[in-house]
């Protein structure tokens, strides 16, 4: 299975869909580029995700910073938001090596304004609006995130 679909009618169902991706989350590390229009639930997954890995400080919005890292379980966590990067060159100096640590966990949103300088995704999250509430789509991009869509379902 390389993909899979859930309907989100309202924020705790986000909610639920961060915790139920972070509990299928093995020790490895795992690229998620998150996907979607302004509001869509991209930062709610993640402060989800993050919070059910045992992130016990507050989860900020990475929006102006632009990165945000966090101890989750043991493993280095980042969090990006890129919506306020106009080319992929601007990131030279947030000094993304330690993104290329095979045991990080790296939720990236807005990744295509970073295309060339991220790591490739081995999950893709697209959240869009639909019928009052969200539609989820979890894509797997390579073997990593194949297993972790089977140890969803």
């Amino acid at each position: 299975m390389s993909e899979a679909r859930w309907t989100l009618p309202d924020e705790a169902a986000t909610l639920a869909l961060g915790r139920r991706i972070a509990a299928a989350l093995d020790r490895d590390g795992m690229v998620i580029h998150l996907h979607g229009e302004l509001g869509a639930g991209k930062t709610t997954f993640a402060r989800a995700l993050l919070g059910a890995l045992g992130v016990g400080e507050r989860i900020k919005s990475p929006t102006y910073s632009l990165v945000e890292r966090y101890d989750a379980e043991g493993r280095s966590a980042w969090h990006l938001d890129l919506y306020r990067i106009a080319d992929p060159g601007e990131l030279e100096w947030l000094g993304l090596d330690a993104l290329a640590d095979p045991a990080a966990l790296v939720l990236v949103e807005w990744p295509e304004r970073g295309r060339g300088a991220l790591p490739a995704a081995d999950l893709i999250l697209h959240l869009d609006y639909a019928d009052g509430g969200r539609q989820a789509r979890l894509q797997a991009e390579t073997a990593r995130g194949r297993e972790l869509l089977a140890r969803l379902h």
